[in-house]
């Protein structure tokens, strides 16, 4: 295989920019949680890319923020520890409007990295914008960062100049043989995707108070013999208050995130699913290490500088 491409691409961004929806969108499938509130990735996830003559390993990164609990520390440092040893990195931005000061602190974090490893910054959401508006925030992104840095602008969400982006990440891949089965599209497994797509329905279904205060934690994930998939899920919210929205009246909430979530646990499995969710309260959660490692955050040491 001495013609093949194999890379791992990390891709970063600040929140909301749309970095799940183009995984999701290159691989052709929905692998990771996508919501229009922020912080809706929560932990590293590789895309899986395969055809004859490439493989790209996309790495999914939570979005760079200014953090206020100790989750918000630990998105950040997952962010910057999916980095690490990349072939290349792919910087997703909002073309449709100016750098932000989260922008502006990930082209520093980017400044300081080797200048060895390739860097693209992708433009997304072309389709929300002029041409000229496009071309303007695009030169402000590019006056941040690496003058070597690739420039594309894309539409994840209406599948724009995709095929020129995997054109141009595989051009700068290493030639090397595929990692990872050809069949296979992500590393996470089933469980882990399917308690992303609860969340997922808690973000959409939820007031703007609660989402960034639930997690997920799977009880249950079996497949029975009339070939059903059950899944149990515990929500976890961090106030009384918060329990009460999101049960809702007579339960209707609850019914409303379980019916959003099981079609999407649906299509990724392609299998029925009875999905069996119940609310709890877990105090202050995002500030508490042993809660976040009940809920599958793995806490590992602050690396010294």
């Amino acid at each position: 295989m001495n013609d093949f491409r194999m890379g791992y691409i990390a891709v970063i961004g600040r929140p909301n920019v749309g970095k799940s929806t183009l995984i999701n969108a290159l691989l052709g499938q929905k692998i990771a949680a996508v919501s229009p509130k922020p912080q809706t990735t929560r932990k590293r996830q590789l895309g899986i890319l395969t055809s004859a003559s490439y493989q790209l390993v996309f790495v999914d990164t939570p979005g760079l923020h200014k953090a206020r609990h100790k989750l918000g520390e630990f998105l950040n440092r997952e962010a910057e520890e999916a980095l690490a040893g990349m072939d290349a990195i792919l910087w997703l931005v909002d073309g449709s409007v100016r750098p932000t000061e989260e922008d502006k602190q990930i082209a520093l974090l980017l400044n300081k990295l080797p200048r060895r490893t390739p860097l693209t910054l992708v433009a997304n959401k072309m389709d929300l914008t002029s041409a000229e508006a496009l071309s303007r925030n695009l030169e402000a992104y590019q006056a941040s960062t690496r003058k070597d840095a690739k420039t594309l602008s894309i539409s994840a969400a209406q599948n724009q100049n995709l095929d020129e982006l995997i054109e141009l990440l595989v051009s700068l891949s290493p030639f090397r043989s595929p990692e990872f089965d050809e069949k296979q599209v992500t590393d996470s497994y089933e469980r882990d995707i399917a308690a992303d797509l609860i969340r997922e329905a808690c973000l959409h279904k939820l007031r703007e108070e609660v989402p960034h205060g639930v997690g997920v934690r799977i009880d249950e994930f079996k497949e029975r013999e009339n070939g059903m998939l059950y899944i149990s899920a515990t929500i976890f919210v961090e106030r009384e208050s918060q329990k009460g929205i999101a049960i809702g009246d007579g339960g209707k909430m609850l019914k409303a995130i379980g019916s959003a979530a099981r079609k999407e646990i649906e299509k990724m499995g392609g299998q029925p699913v009875f999905l069996e969710l119940r609310v709890k309260v877990l105090k202050d959660w995002r500030n508490n290490e042993n809660a976040m490692q009940r809920l599958g955050y793995r806490m590992g040491k602050k690396k010294r500088k």
